[in-house]
């Protein structure tokens, strides 16, 4: 096969895009690379036959990056890239969500889709050259795919939607969208914004579609020329017609129904536990040894089915609601007496504890990144904690996995918009999900609200998150829009379409679909029905506390900022850091200086931070004209001596302004070591400082 590709132009000004295949990676089942201006991405996709003994789609998604594609060394001890950054996280799912639902039903071939950053040109972004790219790469391979999508980044400049601008553009836009869908259908978002309105979004993906509709045209034509036959899988895992109609008959519908709603989770997954059980007993039977169809599954489908049928024919959701009434929803604050700011937020059966941590600017997250300045800093972050017990279950205990990183970044860009840019300190919320039973990220942006207020920080305003979900018929138009879904809603309905907004406008938003897409009419729909709710969740935040705290608590690290002369930044270094070193071995705190000029001081108490702002003034302090100082005599001379009246600053005190008096010898006054108290009567342009005893003593008499 030769190397084929496609260009797709991009509008203003921004760099077409060319999808090519044919030249690397050849033994794949599909391989392209992607490149934008010098940001080359290479994907790659495999499959292979069923593992024995599965029943899911096992799809696997890896991004990566390599320092190398900038011409970069990894920071730290060990040169080479070790496990996943963030970032690669994020991109490997955002890459996995808009395809997942574009295989067959049935489906459980074992997938890899592995997209490697090659060329970084720290302009355009790989993020979503990587979803285009698995896209393409599964629409020339033989692997089943119901695609290709489009995929790009929309940003809004001065009211104009830009498709993937540059990383410097992206410093001047109110909207950060990634968007993946097919023609006239959303199946991805995720992204932030500054308080931008639903019919802004809605407008977004409007455009969006347009360019996605020809990236889509473009992909179609590779596939023509470079495609290969797509294989008919050996198996799917699809429960037969008559499994399904046995295990129906046997549980009974109206069972069935009592057992999907039941009110409350744990009895109600029992029911239907207990019936299941009972059912695989009872049908287990009538076959022969090493036939018995996979019957749990078939019960699942069973009960998906009579979720679904109940919400769209009945309006009932399993635990009673209307389908655009929240849960009960209850908020506290100030719960844990030695955090600097802490909330419990409970919505239904979820339940987040929030922590807010303060520190000094120094204690803001940094890290490499591949494209841009050598490391990027993050003054404020949210991490997500997800344990076993929130749901009841056991399990093994260990590090943040994908989806809670995926949930803490969410949740963090989310309330980012609101914490100040110029925020001294440096900020950092834990959310610990103790119950879990639908949108716990969504909690988590909720109870970090109350958490951030209650620690005293002058957010701009409140934010609050929901979740809506989505169940569609099978045949026709028919659809329901749920509001605050239910775990079990989620995972048998359709959409899980989470955003975050204050009063003004959007935050922050996320959408998983498992159906081939969605309207853009429907999104807006969806948007509506969550903001309708995000506000009614506000006003019950606001009546638990309405506004930040007055100050942050007395347990937090006190601060003064201070502004010094830039010429002073070395005499507070000191050489070889000795000065800024002492004064914070002598007073415990921390001390963070700028380029021009401004000291951030951190002390973990009052005395402390009053005597490091005491040594700082020291050193920084300018020679005031008329004030009195108390100084060391350093040198003695025939006309004089030079007296140190702030740190590094000497200044002439004149024989002839040592006393009212005729001094016929200096040392009749003062001698090397000796303090004396003068003040400055005179500093001139050359920043020499004159003073005087005489005028002093007067002064003060």
């Amino acid at each position: 096969m030769g190397i084929e590709r496609v260009t797709i132009d991009m509008d203003h000004g921004r760099p077409p895009i060319t999808i090519e295949t044919g030249k690397l990676a050849l033994l794949a089942g599909g391989s392209v690379t992607v490149q934008q201006g010098d940001t080359v991405v290479l994907v790659a996709a495999c499959s292979a036959e069923p593992r024995p003994g599965l029943d899911f789609f096992p799809l696997q998604v890896d991004y990566r990056e390599k320092f190398s594609a900038a011409g970069k060394f990894p920071g730290g001890y060990f040169k080479r890239e070790g496990r996943p950054t963030e970032k690669e996280i994020l991109t490997s799912r955002m890459t996995d969500r808009p395809l997942r639902p574009l295989f067959p039903k049935g489906f459980i071939n074992d997938v890899q889709i592995m997209s490697g950053l090659l060329s970084a040109d720290g302009v355009n972004e790989p993020d979503v050259l990587s979803i285009l790219g698995a896209s393409a790469a599964l629409a020339i391979s033989d692997i089943p795919f119901n695609g290709p999508i489009g995929a790009l980044r929309v940003g809004r400049i001065k009211g104009e939607f830009v498709a993937n601008p540059s990383n410097q553009d992206m410093k001047n836009s109110d909207l950060d969208l990634v968007y993946a869908g097919i023609a006239g259908k959303t199946i991805m978002i995720e992204g932030s914004a500054d308080e931008i309105s639903e019919e802004v979004l809605r407008d977004a993906l409007t455009f969006a579609d347009g360019v996605v509709k020809a990236q889509i045209a473009a992909q179609r034509d590779l596939a023509a020329k470079a495609g290969k036959p797509k294989y008919t899988p050996k198996t799917l895992q699809l429960v037969a017609d008559d499994v399904l109609e046995a295990v129906k008959s046997f549980c009974g519908q109206e069972r069935l129904e009592q057992t999907c709603t039941v009110l409350d989770k744990t009895e109600r997954m029992a029911a239907q536990n207990a019936l299941r059980d009972e059912m695989i007993l009872a049908l287990t039977p009538n076959y022969e040894e090493g036939q018995v169809p996979n019957l749990k599954l078939a019960f699942d489908e069973v009960v998906e089915q009579t979720v679904r049928s109940l919400i769209l024919d009945k309006g009932v959701r399993s635990d009673g609601r209307a389908a655009d009434e929240l849960r009960k929803i209850t908020c506290e604050v100030g719960l844990l007496p030695r955090t600097h700011g802490s909330a419990l937020f409970a919505r239904g059966e979820t339940q987040a504890l929030i922590t807010t941590t303060l520190g000094a600017s120094g204690d803001a997250q940094t890290y490499d990144i591949i494209t841009g300045s050598e490391q990027a800093k993050k003054p404020f972050i949210l991490h997500y904690n997800f344990p076993n017990f929130s749901v009841g279950e056991t399990g093994r205990i260990m590090g943040p996995g994908r989806r809670e990183v995926g949930h803490g970044a969410l949740a963090e860009r989310s309330l980012a918009k609101v914490v100040p840019a110029d925020y001294t300190y440096a900020v950092r919320c834990v959310s610990d999900i103790l119950g879990s039973n639908g949108s716990s990220s969504m909690a988590s942006i909720c109870g970090g609200t109350l958490a951030l207020m209650d620690a005293g920080i002058p957010i701009k305003a409140p934010v609050s998150g929901i979740s809506c979900g989505l169940v569609t018929a099978e045949e026709g138009d028919k659809r329901v829009f749920l509001t605050d879904i239910l775990g079990s809603e989620d995972h048998f309905g359709d959409m899980d379409f989470k955003v975050a907004g204050t009063r003004e406008g959007i935050t922050g938003f996320q959408l998983d679909l498992k159906i081939a897409g969605l309207d853009i009419e429907g999104m807006y729909e969806a948007m509506l029905r969550n903001k309708t709710a995000r506000l009614k969740i506000l006003d019950i935040m606001q009546e638990c506390l309405a506004q930040p705290r007055e100050s942050v608590s007395k347990h937090a690290p006190q601060m003064r900022t201070l502004k010094i002369n830039p010429d002073k930044i070395g005499a507070l270094i000191g050489p070889g850091g000795k000065v800024i070193k002492g004064i914070t071995e002598m007073t415990g705190a921390q001390i963070d200086i700028q380029d021009d000029g401004t000291v951030s001081i951190f002390a973990p108490e009052v005395s402390a931070l009053e005597a490091a702002v005491h040594e700082v003034e020291k050193v920084s302090s300018e020679a005031e004209v008329g004030k009195i100082y108390k100084g060391l005599v350093r040198t003695v001379r025939e006309f004089g001596a030079f007296v140190e009246i702030l740190p590094g600053q000497d200044g002439l005190l004149h024989i002839s302004e040592m006393a009212d008096y005729r001094v016929n010898k200096v040392e009749d006054i003062c001698k090397v070591g000796d303090t004396v108290t003068v003040k400055v009567i005179g500093v001139d342009e050359r920043g020499k400082i004159r003073l005087s005893r005489k005028a002093a003593l007067a002064e003060m008499e």
